[in-house]
């Protein structure tokens, strides 16, 4: 496998993705430059942090055009997949709407934000091959994706949500594979597979 990159931009988690590549044997690069992003095998766009301050981020940088005119397989997390979607309530920001559907802030008398391990009902393909029906996943996030037809796995929380999608060559979790133990690597290798 050629290079696997992470796009850099002003959200956390970083290191935690680091080291679960790690784990898999991968060293990844860590960066903002486009024909880094171009050039590389696997392109991974994690996240925790705000939507409208990451969004400007990336237009400052020109890494919007970049990211949505990536042909390899990309892989967004937490805030990445929010990204990912048309438009988020967070800040009313307009996203990159290579997803279908909009992001949401939870309303109810549960926990905000949703903190700890839940179930993910998935499709069985790609990014889920090998992982059990329902298998317990580690979540963060206060947002959430309205389900829609591209997703290929869901989530209750409050209301069920999106917990993964895919459109072409772009996939994305809500949850954190590199912190979700086996299940999580094994979802990282499908997704360095594709």
């Amino acid at each position: 496998m050629s290079q696997v990159a992470i796009i850099k931009y002003n959200a956390g988690n970083v290191r935690s993705v680091q080291f679960a590549l790690a784990r898999l044997g991968i060293e990844p690069i860590l960066t903002d430059d486009p024909a880094a992003l171009r050039a590389a095998s696997h392109v991974i766009f994690p996240g925790v942090g705000e939507a409208s301050s990451a969004m400007r981020y990336l237009h400052e940088r020109n890494l919007v055009d970049t990211i949505t005119g990536l042909t390899q397989p990309v892989l967004g997390i937490c805030l990445g997949l929010q990204l990912m979607c048309h438009h988020s309530e967070e800040a009313d920001t307009e996203c990159f709407g290579i997803f279908d559907t909009g992001v949401k802030k939870f309303v109810g008398d549960a926990k905000i934000p949703q903190i700890g391990w839940n179930t993910v009902h998935h499709d069985g393909s790609g990014l889920f091959k090998g992982i059990a029906q329902d298998a317990h996943f580690y979540f963060v996030h206060s947002y959430y994706a309205e389900t829609s037809e591209q997703q290929v796995a869901s989530t209750e929380y409050i209301v069920p949500f999106a917990s993964a999608m895919v459109h072409e060559n772009f996939h994305a979790v809500q949850f954190h594979p590199e912190k979700s133990a086996t299940v999580g690597q094994q979802l990282l290798e499908n997704f360095l597979a594709i």
